[in-house]
C-alpha cells in the first residue's frame, strides 16, 4: 500500500476511534426525555466487526444512553453473514427495550431480496430512527481521461463493454450503486467484485480496473489528492467534505431520481411497548443534536438524519423496494454464509 494512502487511512481510523471512544464521563448528565427507562443493562448489537461506521455509531449511542438513562449500555459485535447473523440475534431478543440493534442497508434492506435463506423478515423489527447517511462515491483512474459522469456515459456509448468497475463485493451497496447506474442508462460495464473496499481501491489505484464505486471513505482522500478522478457522489445533496463533486442526479436526465447512501440506524425487536419506542427515539434525536456528536459525524463525511419511527419505517420500506428492484433486474441470489 502506498505510504500516503496508508497515512490517510490511519488518520481516518483515528477519527473513527476517537468518536467511538467517547466516554460517558465526557457527557453532561441529563434526565431522559421520556418516562420509560431500562431496569437492567442494555445490549446494543452491532452486526459488524469493530472499527467500521456501524460500530462507531453503536458506541456513540451506547455512551449517550448510559448517561441519559443511568444504566450500563454495552456494545456487542456480532459480525458475519453480511450483518444478518447479528440482526437475527436481535430479532430473537425480548421486546422490552433492553436489546437495541444498529442497522444499515445490508441486513435491513438489501438482505431481504438477495439472500435465499434469510432467517428473519422486515416485520420482525421495529424501526426507531435513522442516525446518519453517508454518500457513496464514483471515481475513475486518470488514464481513462474520464472526469465526470456525463463523460463516462459518452465513453460507454462509444465503447461498449470496454470498461470494468470495482466494488467491495457482490450485493454490497457500492455494487448495487453501479448496477442501478447501468440499469438506468442502459449501458454496460463488467463488474469486478473484491473482498472489501481496500482491495477494490488498490485495484483502482493500480489501473487494473477503470471505474470504482465505493463508500465515501476510503476513496475520498484519493480523489482529493488527484490519484483518482472523482465523478460524483450518489446522494441527493453534495458532500460537505467534497462540495465540488456533483451528485449523480445532476449528471443526466435518466439519473434524476438517483439516491444511494450508506445509512446507520436504530431498530428494536418487534412488539416493544410504545413508551419504550418513544424514549429511545427521543434519545437518538437528543444525541444527534449535541455539538460533539455533530463534529464526529461531520468528520465521517456524514449527515445527521433523525426521523420519527413512522418516518424511518417509511424510509426503510422505500429502500427495501428500491434495492429489490435492482437485485431482481440483476438476477442476484445468494446464500447467507
Amino acid at each position: 500500500m502506498p505510504k500516503r494512502l496508508q497515512n490517510r487511512l490511519l488518520s481516518r481510523r483515528r477519527v473513527l476511534a476517537g468518536a467511538a471512544g467517547l466516554s460517558a464521563a465526557a457527557i453532561l448528565p441529563r434526565s431522559s426525555l421520556a418516562d420509560w427507562k431500562p431496569t437492567e443493562n442494555v445490549r446494543i448489537i452491532v452486526p459488524a466487526a469493530a472499527g467500521g461506521s456501524t460500530d462507531v455509531m453503536g458506541r456513540l449511542l451506547a455512551a449517550h444512553l448510559q448517561t441519559a438513562w443511568g444504566q450500563s449500555a454495552v456494545v456487542e459485535n456480532r459480525s458475519g453473514g453480511g450483518g444478518t447473523i447479528g440482526t437475527a440475534e436481535a430479532v430473537r431478543a425480548r421486546p422490552d427495550g433492553h436489546t437495541i440493534l444498529i442497522g444499515n442497508p445490508g441486513p435491513n434492506a438489501i438482505a431481504y431480496s438477495i439472500f435465499k435463506n434469510l432467517t428473519y423478515k422486515p416485520d420482525q423489527l421495529q424501526p426507531v430512527s435513522n442516525m446518519i447517511r453517508i454518500p457513496n462515491i464514483v471515481s475513475a483512474h486518470p488514464k481513462t481521461g474520464i472526469k465526470s459522469v456525463s463523460e463516462l456515459i459518452a465513453y460507454l456509448k462509444a465503447n461498449p463493454d470496454k470498461l470494468s468497475y470495482a466494488s467491495s463485493g457482490v450485493g454490497q451497496s457500492p455494487h448495487l450503486t453501479g448496477a442501478w447506474f447501468l440499469q438506468l442508462t442502459g449501458l454496460k460495464m463488467t463488474h469486478i467484485p473484491f473482498r472489501g473496499a481496500g482491495p477494490a481501491l488498490q485495484a483502482a489505484l493500480a489501473g487494473d480496473i477503470q471505474i470504482l464505486f465505493d463508500n465515501l471513505y476510503p476513496s475520498l482522500p484519493q480523489v482529493q489528492n488527484g490519484t483518482l478522478n472523482g465523478l460524483c457522489v450518489t446522494t441527493t445533496e453534495r458532500s460537505e467534505l467534497a462540495p465540488t463533486l456533483p451528485t449523480m442526479r445532476e449528471s443526466a436526465p435518466e439519473l434524476a431520481n438517483f439516491d444511494v447512501s450508506s445509512w446507520f440506524a436504530v431498530f428494536l425487536p418487534k412488539g416493544v411497548p410504545a413508551p419504550v419506542l418513544e424514549a429511545l427515539n427521543l434519545e437518538v434525536k437528543a444525541m444527534l443534536e449535541r455539538d460533539d456528536i455533530r463534529k464526529n459525524i461531520a468528520a465521517m463525511g456524514a449527515r445527521a438524519d433523525y426521523g420519527t419511527p413512522q418516518q424511518f419505517a417509511d424510509f426503510v420500506e422505500a429502500e427495501t423496494k428500491k434495492f429489490a428492484g435492482i437485485i431482481q433486474k440483476e438476477g442476484l441470489q445468494m446464500d447467507v454464509q
